[in-house]
């Protein structure tokens, strides 16, 4: 009402919207993708979250996920020669690692892989493309980021059997990098190759 009576603060008004209008359609892509990438992610978080307070780890301990993994853990290092068991972690959820009878490490877990897929598949819904590239890049990704995860598990237990010494460069940071120099890896090609993004710059 204002402005009707004033047509200089309507002016006024209008000069102040105009370059928040032009810097939101400027980044409108960057804000889209943001939002996206929030939303995904934090719906398959608390989806995650439910599924792991729902798991009484009765059958599987901890977790379905985290037992899987572990199974195939000590089935790869069988598979390599070496004398490989897991067992329940009596102070906490987790499992304990054993290569010929010395306990290494421990698959908790953040080591399924499940949280870094989370972050993955988040990431390339926000870039999408075609709906079924998409499907099938995140579903390909997806079993990509958890043979990678079960291969750096497999090969930080056997460097820490053999090289303890080197048991913190391994565990923080030579194999996280693996995994998640991955992820970026698939994210850039995803983006170069697939995305909405690139085809409307192409």
């Amino acid at each position: 009402m204002r402005f009707r009576n004033n047509p200089d603060s309507y002016r006024d008004g209008m000069t102040k919207l105009g370059p928040l209008k032009a810097l939101f359609i400027k980044y409108k892509a960057v804000i889209k993708f943001i939002l996206t990438f929030l939303v995904v992610y934090i719906a398959c978080a608390v989806i995650y979250k439910f599924y792991l307070q729902y798991s009484d780890g009765l059958k599987f301990y901890p977790d379905y996920f985290t037992n899987l993994v572990g199974l195939q853990t000590e089935v790869l290092l069988n598979s390599l020669g070496y004398q490989a068991e897991l067992l329940p972690h009596p102070d906490e959820p987790s499992l304990k690692v054993m290569l010929n009878g010395n306990y290494l490490a421990r698959v908790v877990e953040g080591c399924n892989s499940i949280s870094v897929i989370i972050l993955f598949l988040s990431f390339i819904v926000a870039f999408s493309g075609q709906l079924k590239t998409t499907f099938f890049f995140i579903l390909s990704g997806s079993v990509l980021i958890y043979v990678v995860n079960l291969i750096r598990i497999v090969l930080l237990t056997i460097g820490l059997y053999h090289y303890p010494e080197y048991e913190d460069v391994l565990h923080t940071v030579i194999f996280p990098a693996i995994i998640y120099g991955m992820v970026f890896l698939l994210w850039i090609f995803w983006v170069n190759r697939f995305s909405k993004l690139n085809r409307k710059h192409g």
